[in-house]
């Protein structure tokens, strides 16, 4: 019973018999085509390749079949040059444009109940930051309504990226998992349902490692928050061991590092379900594991490099605890969010992720700090050849779905990353992480049509690639907005950006004159 307490709360806002509205049928969006040749851009790869061009890109349904290197860096280019457009076929004009391959967000909740996120505000928020690949690691919404949006999706009846759907451990069995025998009989139901994995929170050790053992065994993958109920006497090496193929967030990864402690030092006062508590100790935690380069700290690593482990560390979703205010005030709240999840953000006892009882200076600073810690031995896994993914956790704790995913990419800028490191962090080790690299992740012929155009070079600023621009200011002195992306292409179908956009914007205009509300800062009238 302890088990499946831990559980239904640790799912946080979603109730599994709350179901957010799935998404209409799309109106947005051209094709596939039988041919579409996107034209003369710069390309990134998502290989790791340094950009080339300018390229022809000639997809045939929703299949990439050539990329042709066309001409020379401003030189015009010669049509004698140039793969030929059959009768029907589709161009795109991306000259002095960047093509790079769709992203994949491996933490995607596709909206919640309590925050008021319907699939339509969610899918067409990251489609427009060139999210065509979602990891959704709980199912909050249940297996049976996120297989059907899967299906939908992969059929293009609505605007939506692909889904992988990874069920919340123990989902649906509402007695509980009580023993190795029920973990493994709940883990092949699980995959005989059509799941594509599993999200755990920990359990007992006896019940994790029968459970991850058979999911290996039936070839289907993991992820785990290592929630600090469990965390205790189960941590991320001893379930990488065990099967687990994904970590997110970092929970289980300091633990593993410990040294002269074997359990975190929660002072006396603690409870874990306050989570100003639980989120105020968490940010000391990285500071009590061992040194970075200590040999304890390299043993760890090594472990989880030779299991050919893959960390998703979504460092978005934890930067309000290290500046608060930064994140109450990012821009795009004024336009895209709407006013039920402004509610759910506020400080509330009540909904997850909002604990901000008493958050000031002390806290923020403990954080930099775990940030500091976190960020080297994130970086340092990716030198010596780890799997780092993308993921971004939104609708929680201030940060927008699409926006947070941007920041993502910028966070691990932050934490060393080359560049043209986070964008295959992004695209081709998202998709490795999968099991979908033979299908999505990168640029090169054979794979699925899943591309983003845009006319500036993110690898300059990544900031180019929110739905609101970069600010730039122009040699007359006027300030104007640069970037955005132009077409985010998912399985061969083009969707117009600005028109992705602007549904949302219209979506939170209308919330917010139905209920007659304006954004207001917490505790201001």
């Amino acid at each position: 019973m302890r088990f499946l307490l831990t559980l239904i709360t640790l799912v946080f806002a979603f109730s599994l018999n709350a179901q957010v509205d799935k998404a209409p049928d799309r109106v947005r969006g051209e094709g596939p085509f039988d041919q579409l040749i996107v034209r003369g851009a710069t390309l990134v790869d998502g290989t790791g390749s340094p950009p080339f061009g300018p390229v022809d890109i000639v997809i045939e349904n929703n299949k990439i079949v050539q990329i042709k290197v066309v001409g020379n860096p401003g030189v015009p280019i010669k049509d004698s040059r140039r793969p030929s457009l059959k009768p029907g076929g589709k161009e795109i004009d991306a000259s002095g444009k960047y093509v790079l391959p769709g992203f994949v967000d491996m933490h995607g909740h596709i909206g919640g109940r309590a925050q008021g996120a319907d699939a339509e505000y969610v899918f067409k928020l990251w489609l427009a930051h060139g999210i065509t690949t979602i990891r959704d690691p709980s199912c909050g919404n249940g297996l049976d309504w996120v297989l059907d949006q899967k299906s939908r999706s992969a059929k293009n009846e609505i605007a939506a990226p692909r889904i992988y759907a990874y069920t919340v451990f123990g989902q649906g069995r509402y007695e509980g998992i009580n023993s190795p025998e029920d973990a493994e009989a709940w883990v092949v139901d699980n995959a005989q349902k059509g799941a594509d994995g599993i999200k755990f929170f920990g359990a007992a050790p006896e019940i994790m490692d029968a459970a991850l053992r058979k999911n290996r065994a039936l070839g289907l993958r993991s992820a785990c928050h290592h929630a600090q109920l469990d965390v205790a006497r189960w941590n991320v090496v001893q379930s990488a061991d065990a099967g687990l193929t994904s970590m997110e967030h970092w929970y289980g990864l300091p633990e593993a590092l410990f040294e002269g402690q074997t359990i975190q030092n929660y002072p006396p006062d603690y409870n874990y379900y306050n989570e100003q508590d639980r989120f105020r100790e968490a940010g000391r935690l990285w500071k009590q594991a061992a040194a970075p380069y200590s040999p304890h700290w390299n043993m760890v690593m090594d472990s989880l490099l030779a299991m050919d482990f893959t960390l998703d560390p979504t460092f978005n979703i934890y930067e309000a605890n290290r500046d608060l205010h930064r994140a109450r005030r990012q821009e795009w709240h004024d336009e895209y969010t709407l006013p039920s999840l402004w509610r759910f953000y506020a400080p509330s006892r009540v909904s997850h992720g909002s604990y901000w009882h008493d958050w000031g200076t002390e806290e923020e600073l403990m954080w930099k700090e775990n940030y500091r810690l976190w960020m080297t031995f994130v970086n340092e896994y990716k030198n010596r050849g780890g799997r780092v993914t993308t993921g971004s956790d939104s609708g929680f704790i201030y940060q927008l779905y699409g926006f947070a995913y941007i920041r993502e990419l910028e966070l691990l800028r932050e934490a060393g990353f080359h560049p043209l490191e986070v964008i295959r962090s992004a695209t081709l080790y998202g998709a490795e992480a999968l099991g979908a690299s033979d299908e999505i992740g990168s640029v090169e012929v054979g794979k699925m049509a899943d591309l983003i155009v845009i006319d500036e070079n993110p690898l300059r600023n990544f900031k180019y690639l929110y739905g609101t621009g970069a600010v730039k200011l122009s040699d007359s002195n006027e300030v104007y907005r640069a970037g955005i992306i132009d077409y985010t292409i998912k399985d061969g179908v083009v969707y117009d950006v600005e028109e992705l956009l602007e549904d949302v914007r219209r979506m939170v205009e209308y919330s917010k004159k139905e209920e007659a509300y304006e954004i207001k800062q917490p505790g201001k009238n």
